[in-house]
């Protein structure tokens, strides 16, 4: 049965913790390792833990919140990874954490008043704007950074609010459903000047954590989490999430960046096939 086109009013065994785990629960655990390293490396970690969620039966609501807690610790021990690449940005981690915030929240709290299939339609439109803004993030950023050297020194500091309310969008986006959206961050920050892809890991990964973390707040208070899935997930996805990130500093960064806009394009294609 097509993934996105399962009945998901039924009831089912494992919303209440009844099932028992098998082939596809171990599964669960494995990709939520593989998950918590992708997020920390280029993000859309979730196309792996949120599939396998529903592949056990989770209806979409619960398995999306129950996924974004889950993953939130692996994006919290990358942040350690990357903390000699955050000095360079100091500047810009208090605001953009502050639109983070707000996106968040507001994202968490529309999808608990969202139908149960109405934003898994949305994905693959969302992945493939992504990966494509990616892929032109390089040559936009080169011409923001000509067209700055030939202004004056008073001139030459760009306004960052239009860089904040990107931020908040894309965040509300993370609240609301996040799978994929470390492409958005990643091309959001590109186009506003940051070249050096450990320098955008860093920053996506602080504010990634932050919008999740308010998130899973809202999830936790409405009773959404999946506990007995979860916390299981958490163990993996935090393992993945340290070595991800370790790992991510030893690439060549145009390597990196093509890695990252096969992985939104590939990912766009996949749920264009489930919807088909």
């Amino acid at each position: 049965m097509h993934l996105l086109t399962r009945p998901y009013n039924r009831i089912n065994m494992h919303l209440y913790g009844g099932g028992q785990w098998d082939g596809r629960s171990v599964w669960l655990l494995v990709a939520s390792l593989i998950a918590g390293a992708l997020n920390a490396m280029a993000g859309g970690g979730s196309f792996l833990s949120f599939p396998a969620l529903l592949n056990i039966g989770v209806l979409p609501i619960q398995a999306n919140a129950t996924n974004t807690v889950a993953l939130w610790p692996g994006q919290f021990t990358s942040i350690a990874a990357y903390f000699e690449d955050l000095k360079h940005n100091l500047r810009l981690v208090l605001p953009l954490c502050i639109a983070a915030a707000i996106g968040g929240v507001a994202g968490g709290i529309v999808l608990l008043r969202t139908k149960q299939n109405t934003f898994l339609h949305m994905v693959p439109w969302l992945l493939l704007a992504a990966a494509l803004l990616f892929a032109a993030s390089t040559p936009i950023s080169r011409w923001l950074q000509r067209r700055s050297r030939n202004k004056t020194e008073d001139q030459s500091h760009p306004s960052y609010l239009p860089l904040l309310v990107g931020m908040i969008v894309v965040c509300f986006y993370i609240g609301y459903f996040g799978a994929g959206a470390g492409f958005l961050i990643i091309s959001l920050l590109a186009i506003f000047g940051i070249e050096n892809i450990n320098q955008i890991n860093a920053l996506k990964v602080v504010t990634t954590t932050l919008a999740n973390g308010v998130a899973v707040v809202v999830f936790i208070v409405e009773k959404q989490v999946l506990w007995q899935h979860c916390l299981l997930m958490m163990v993996t996805a935090a393992m993945g999430g340290y070595f991800g990130a370790r790992f991510s500093r030893r690439l060549n960064p145009q390597l990196m960046r093509w890695v990252v806009v096969c992985l939104g394009l590939g990912m766009a294609a996949y749920f264009f096939w489930r919807q088909s």
